[in-house]
């Protein structure tokens, strides 16, 4: 199939956001179309024909490093990622990304996803198999390899409600940190609870599963169904299970005991069924 982006000729009209915290403007620039050429190629010509003094953030070209993320027609993505025929009118608008503290023109203040990150606590191996080599099965590999493929575009971040329209940075660590959570809790060596840091100050309730994080991500990681529901499970199974409550009532389970989602053993759970249900 023909490819539009090698064939393409004439020119592209990018409006860019110019300007800082304290106010900007949109300003248009003109830009030859190349063969292959993304949105980032249109930013470069721009600095190196037109003006010098445009900021934006970038490092790989190769959609790896998650640096160079802005809003392309009002859409979080990566300008390395996106082509300039994607856009028939030929009229791209580039701004930066409105859930973070601007800093300059496409450049925007980040750092408050590494200060969350930092209050995860890291992988804490169970005792029998500290020092030991890590055997692992495959399906677990592959569970926590898929959260291990995030970039740390923040485009999840970017693109969340809960932090963009709402501004709950003290509510809710945001998809992008869910992930990270999700990858110590599925760990199979892992050995630490981090339920109540779920619930309580990284505020997985917070979420309402709309999966704009999912849509958003250049990885696509099931952010939606494979960490953030998870987590709301093992959440839910911890503080709200009624049949969990009973089986600690009667020292069965304890808060602090870490197990895998829905592992209540399979006898005490159906003694506690039949109870409820005979109404003893």
């Amino acid at each position: 199939m023909e490819n539009r982006a090698e064939n393409a000729t004439g020119d592209v009209t990018l409006r860019v956001f110019r300007g800082d915290a304290s106010g900007g403007h949109m300003q248009e620039y003109t830009v030859p179309i190349a063969p292959g050429m993304v949105v980032l190629d249109a930013i470069h010509h721009i600095q190196r024909t037109e003006d010098s003094t445009l900021a934006c953030r970038w490092n790989c070209k190769a959609a790896k490093c998650g640096s160079c993320s802005a809003e392309i027609d009002g859409q979080p993505a990566l300008m390395c990622k996106t082509r300039v025929d994607q856009f028939p009118s030929g009229k791209i608008t580039v701004g930066p990304m409105r859930a973070f503290p601007l800093l300059k023109d496409l450049v925007t203040d980040v750092s408050w996803n590494y200060k969350m990150a930092a209050k995860i606590p890291p992988l804490t191996l169970r005792a029998d198999v500290a020092g030991q080599p890590l055997v692992m099965q495959q399906i677990d590999v592959d569970r926590v390899q898929e959260f291990r493929k995030c970039i740390e575009c923040f485009l999840c971040q970017d693109v969340c409600h809960v932090i963009r329209e709402h501004n709950r940075k003290d509510a809710f660590f945001g998809p992008r940190q869910m992930v990270r959570i999700a990858a110590l809790e599925m760990h199979p060596m892992d050995d630490l609870n981090r339920h109540e840091q779920l619930k309580g100050e990284a505020g997985v309730g917070m979420c309402n599963i709309t999966k704009c994080c999912t849509e958003v991500c250049p990885e696509h990681i099931h952010i939606t169904d494979n960490a953030i529901i998870p987590m709301k499970e093992r959440v839910a199974d911890d503080y709200f299970d009624p049949v969990t409550k009973i089986l600690r009532s009667i020292g069965v389970l304890k808060k602090s005991t870490k197990r895998a989602f829905g592992s209540v053993p399979n006898e005490q759970t159906t003694i506690v069924q039949e109870t409820l249900r005979s109404g003893k």
